[in-house]
């Protein structure tokens, strides 16, 4: 430890300051460092502008009014330079790390969706905040709430109108999300989500939407809007549950999209068929038809599943059949990409609070806050987003190389007579 700090630390502990206060005390005096860092580039870049009579055309003017910035630190009050242009030309100083009017880190406004989608009233949001941010905690007043989620509605009516012309996926996982929030027009509004993978292997938001009991009329104006705004085609492939309208919906618009099911819904419907005695045994022995290396591995248990339950428990054995092909159509896909491919975990990860909670909120929600609610939970939770694995593979899928049991068949185009690896 430095001397300066070692002074700063007993200087601060000899007025009483609790663990609370000498954080935020270092927060302020880290974004303080940080801010005068940004100025002193500001001014060295425009050092050697100099005004008709040889003086410095840009310098420091003093500062703006104090204010408070609301951080998961709490409340941190901020100063911000000040320059003056001689010259005329305009030049400001804005600090992108507190830029202007802006009076919370965006780590707190994220948070705010959740508390609200968890059941905490507008009202309550600066008291349900206060517990981790302390008593001070300032700027979340009901009209600040209300005014932020104008602001997310506002971004999602923005970004769903974005053209797509250039956007290309390669899968997508698809699936409609009931939160249990009560809206203006019926109880129980349904998300309609997409996520898909880029080229790339990175992830992103394809599309969210709002819809009635996933219908297939919802799913086909939601993929139409994606169309008309120039998306040219499906993806390779899409994941989803199979008692979704979306199936329907995907065949008109993209039918040249193959359909992979969820084996977490589908697991969950055949289990829900089996008394709770059987239902250990039975989710093995449907987790060894998924893991099967092969094809004719996961046909063979397949087939093994059906001979054991078929005759006591009828539907549990039609439900799985039903779905027999597009539940194995992964194999035909890069092994690497499996384990991405069998569920629509990526959607079920960032809603799992949502779709879990008890809570409901007292008031019925807007359909535009309802969606802009929705949209920066994902805005958030796309941060995290990390590529598939393999995602050299793709260039493989693009190019028409066929993979059969996760591995890249023989390439018999012409001039090509090797092994597309």
């Amino acid at each position: 430890m430095s001397k300066d700090t070692e002074k700063a630390v007993v200087g601060l502990s000899g007025v009483g300051l609790g663990l609370d206060e000498l954080v935020r005390h270092g927060a302020r005096q880290v974004i303080q460092q940080a801010i005068e860092a940004e100025l002193a580039e500001l001014m060295e870049r425009f050092a050697n502008v100099k005004t008709l009579q040889g003086q410095r055309a840009v310098v420091r003017n003093g500062y703006l009014p104090e204010r408070e910035v609301l951080t998961a630190a709490g409340p941190i009050a901020v100063k911000v330079p000040k320059v003056r242009d001689r010259s005329g030309s305009g030049v400001k100083f804005n600090s992108t790390i507190v830029p202007p009017y802006v009076r919370k880190s965006p780590r707190v406004s994220a948070a705010l969706p959740w508390l609200y989608l968890k059941g905490i009233s507008t009202g309550d949001m600066g008291e349900a905040l206060s517990v981790l941010l302390g008593d001070d905690a300032k700027g979340l007043s009901a009209n600040v709430v209300s005014r932020l989620k104008a602001q997310w509605a506002d971004e999602h009516v923005a970004w769903s109108q974005r053209d797509m012309s250039e956007s290309h996926y390669v899968y997508w996982w698809v699936d409609g999300i009931h939160t249990g929030l009560r809206s203006e027009n019926s109880d129980g509004q349904c998300l309609l989500v997409i996520i898909g993978v880029k080229p790339d292997g990175s992830k992103e938001r394809v599309a969210i939407g709002d819809g009635y009991r996933e219908t297939k009329a919802s799913w086909l104006e939601l993929l139409l809007d994606l169309k008309k705004r120039g998306l040219k085609a499906g993806p390779r492939l899409a994941v989803g549950d199979g008692a979704m309208g979306f199936w329907a919906a995907l065949e008109e618009v993209f039918p040249a999209t193959r359909g992979q099911r969820c084996w977490f819904h589908k697991m969950g419907n055949v289990l829900n068929a089996l008394p709770k005695s059987q239902q250990a045994r039975a989710k093995a022995d449907m987790q060894s038809i998924w893991m099967a290396a092969t094809r004719a591995e996961a046909h063979a248990a397949f087939d093994r599943f059906v001979s054991i339950y078929a005759a006591k428990y009828p539907k549990a054995t039609e439900t799985l059949k039903k779905d027999r092909e597009s539940l194995l159509a992964f194999y035909e896909f890069p092994a690497e990409h499996w384990q991405h491919l069998r569920t629509t975990n990526a959607i079920e990860s960032t809603f799992a609070t949502v779709r879990h909670r008890t809570t409901r909120t007292r008031n019925c929600v807007s359909r535009p806050t309802f969606l802009g609610l929705a949209f920066k939970l994902i805005e958030e939770a796309e941060k995290t987003w990390r590529r598939i694995n393999g995602p050299e593979k793709i260039k493989l899928l693009l190019e028409g190389v066929a993979f059969k049991d996760g591995e890249p068949v023989q390439d018999d185009r012409p001039g090509q007579q090797k092994l597309a690896a």
